[in-house]
């Protein structure tokens, strides 16, 4: 993206908020049947503990990702209505005519038809462009162009 802190959707955050509960929770569960430098039994045993043990390193580390990510929004601020970028909301017309506005998140929602993911080929060509401006983008179906119309800040709960 532009290298700073990202802002962050309304939805993105609360996914993350969500997925930060359940992965705390896990790593309660899993740092609970750690024998905490006891010696373990067999060798069956000692397997079974490090495993616990490197399940808990990646718990660790997804938690303090999820941290980061929201630190990060937190100190960026609303999603910009100049540049396009993550949690913006744009209105588009493409090469064909057809207008709609769309949502630029970090996550993909099944459920929301009007998001596309900062890594997509359209949202990624979107990402610093202003009102006014036609970008050409390669979609899966050939290169095409598109004109940003207007950019909005966070497209709100979805």
């Amino acid at each position: 993206m532009n290298g700073g802190p990202e802002p962050i959707s309304t939805a993105a955050r609360k996914a993350l908020e969500q997925e930060l509960a359940e992965l705390r929770t896990e790593r309660a569960t899993v740092a609970a049947t750690l024998n905490g430098g006891d010696e373990v039994g067999d060798r069956a045993d000692r397997a079974d503990e490090l495993q616990r043990g490197t399940e808990l390193d990646h718990l660790d580390t997804r938690i303090a990702e999820i941290d980061g990510r929201l630190r990060e929004a937190d100190a960026a601020g609303a999603p910009s209505t100049d540049a396009v970028g993550v949690g913006s909301t744009v209105s588009v017309r493409f090469a064909d005519g057809l207008e709609t506005t769309i949502r630029i998140s970090e996550f993909a929602e099944a459920e929301d038809r009007t998001l596309v993911t900062a890594d997509s080929p359209l949202g990624g060509a979107l990402l610093g462009h202003h009102a006014g401006e036609t970008l050409t983008y390669d979609p899966p179906g050939g290169r095409t162009t598109v004109l940003v119309l207007s950019v909005g800040g966070d497209g709100g709960e979805s």
